[in-house]
């Protein structure tokens, strides 16, 4: 049980109490991790009472102290169930992950009085990392930099973006991950340009660019890091130009990180460098975003998120540009907000590097 955390998460809740369905919360709050599928499961948090997590007897789990347990069955009632836990004068904040299918018979059976998105709470507790959590994103991030190094090395003459990718997670599991934080992203030339590209059977050409987009889980905490290589070929006049204009956009970024900015003007300080160099248009997606035990947690740094940055947030500096006439290009680390300034968790160069 993480009782500290569900104490801050109680300071910030807009209700009398929280009923939390999403189980990478409730690992977070409980340290119980359970994936129930379909199958409904709840975690109540009131000022009142002991935390009380229901679950479905498919998923037996030992009681940590402190947790009351709550069992039902596939043919319980879920509203049966939660109702003599819940006060019906209780405003009762739900997270974002609640599925219709068990909200909306809670509001037909009025089983409190009203029902707000509670998930604030929740999001902003964990959106700043407490000191085991920060230990454990450092060595996550120490693999990912190591890995950087091994991946590289899978690029040779007539191998496709899929056989790279599919050699990653032995990689990554003899430096100590257990998974991926996401499913890897391997780019050879034009592929590049698109943000998202999920490696295919292209094979590599000299001249090509190669991007990797790679992240893994250590004790479920999640890396995540972007970068940029030339194959066999020094980069054109142009592509350089491209580079170091990403380059500048992600050092000059990570150089304005510090406690009390605010998150959408340093996704600006980095559109910005790109928008000079004449590349704004192809610059198109935010800046950032938010780590944890999720590869995407709560926050972002993007224009219309307008939250100041706290001590200990963690979250990717990651400006692309992606001209499909020219090259595609990502330059990412994640950093921790300090008082004064940032700490870089990602050591592998940002140079110009052919491979």
């Amino acid at each position: 049980m993480k009782k500290e955390r569900i104490e801050k998460v109680l300071e910030k809740s807009a209700s009398e109490a929280l009923l939390i369905s999403d189980p990478y919360a409730i690992k977070y709050l409980t340290g119980c991790e359970i994936h129930p599928g379909e199958r409904f499961l709840g975690l109540l948090l009131s000022k009142d009472q002991d935390p009380i997590l229901f679950l479905n007897v498919l998923f037996p789990l030992e009681k940590p102290e402190g947790l009351r347990i709550v069992s039902f069955s596939d043919s319980d009632d879920i509203c049966d169930v939660l109702s003599p836990y819940i006060d019906r004068n209780w405003t009762l904040g739900v997270d974002k992950n609640l599925a219709a299918r068990f909200l909306l018979p809670m509001q037909k059976n009025n089983i409190a009085k009203d029902f707000i998105n509670g998930s604030l709470a929740v999001d902003k507790t964990r959106a700043v990392k407490d000191e085991e959590e920060i230990e454990l994103i450092r060595k996550s991030s120490q693999i990912n930099d190591a890995a950087m190094n091994r991946f590289k090395t899978l690029i040779h003459e007539g191998v496709s973006e899929k056989e790279v990718a599919s050699q990653m997670m032995d990689i990554y599991k003899e430096l100590g991950a257990s998974a991926y934080s996401f499913d890897p992203i391997v780019a050879f030339g034009v592929n590049a340009a698109d943000p998202h590209h999920m490696p295919d059977d292209t094979v590599i050409k000299e001249g090509d660019v190669v991007l990797f987009d790679v992240g893994c889980v250590y004790k479920g905490y999640c890396s995540d890091m972007t970068r940029t290589f030339f194959y066999r070929k020094e980069p054109s006049d142009i592509q350089k130009e491209v580079y170091n204009l990403v380059r500048k956009a992600n050092e000059d970024a990570e150089d304005m990180v510090k406690a009390g900015i605010r998150l959408c003007d340093i996704d600006k300080c980095a559109r910005d460098v790109i928008s000079e160099g004449g590349y704004g248009e192809y610059f198109t997606h935010r800046l950032g975003h938010f780590i944890g035990i999720e590869d995407h947690e709560y926050g972002d740094v993007s224009s219309s998120f307008t939250d100041l940055t706290e001590v200990n947030n963690v979250f990717s500096i990651e400006p692309g540009i992606y001209d499909p006439s020219t090259m595609g290009c990502r330059i990412e680390d994640l950093v921790i907000v300090t008082e004064d300034g940032c700490e870089i968790l990602n050591k592998y160069p940002h140079d110009i590097e052919i491979i």
